[in-house]
């Protein structure tokens, strides 16, 4: 058998020539056996009705094995020719011959370098849209985020604006007006608390003196 690859003739024909020619001598050797069979049952037939034949089935069995061997070894000579004719002449695309498929290269030719640069660039390439999904779910994420944000600063608007109702609604007045004033007025609270507390502590201190 031949061990060139031959692939553009297995893409051309759909199987590899090497595959054609071992399925051909397969088929030819397992008819040269069954033919033996045949011949074999024959020649026990007619042996059977001579009469006084001392010729024994197992005998003529031995002669149908050596009559294959020989068969074989010349069938195997003879097939050899046969598959170097077929491969070379038969099941062989000449070099100058171009696929349909293949017109493609003709018409934009390249070099191995020139593919050597393409296959970088489709790998960068890559990489950049690998980045580029990355960084797309880090925003849909920081926008989800945002959304979450959003809604509790609705909520917290909501809220003022209940509070803004129920301060018109007791004469309050503005809201934020109120809210100032209330923010002042704790913080003197604070002040105020301050100031008792640093008190309290002087009388204390001034309690232990005497």
């Amino acid at each position: 058998m031949s061990v060139d690859p031959m692939t553009y003739e297995a893409q051309f024909f759909g199987f590899t020539p090497q595959t054609c020619m071992l399925r051909v001598y397969t088929a030819f050797q397992d008819y040269l056996f069954e033919v033996m069979l045949v011949v074999e049952g024959v020649m026990l037939k007619k042996l059977d009705g001579i009469p006084g034949c001392k010729i024994s089935p197992s005998k003529i069995r031995k002669c149908t094995e050596k009559f294959l061997l020989f068969m074989k070894e010349h069938f195997d000579k003879l097939f050899s020719k046969m598959e170097e004719v077929l491969l070379q002449l038969v099941l062989n695309i000449p070099k100058n011959v171009l696929l349909p498929e293949d017109r493609v290269q003709e018409q934009y030719p390249y070099s191995e370098q020139e593919f050597q640069a393409l296959q970088d660039e489709l790998q960068q390439l890559q990489q950049q849209c690998r980045a580029e999904a990355v960084l797309e779910q880090e925003l849909l994420a920081e926008l989800e985020e945002q959304k979450v944000v959003k809604a509790e600063l609705e909520k917290i608007l909501q809220c003022f604006d209940g509070l803004e109702n129920i301060c018109r609604e007791h004469g309050a007045g503005n809201f934020k007006e109120s809210f100032a004033l209330l923010t002042q007025s704790s913080k003197k609270l604070q002040d105020v608390l301050k100031e008792v507390e640093e008190k309290s502590k002087k009388m204390n201190q001034h309690d232990q003196l005497m």
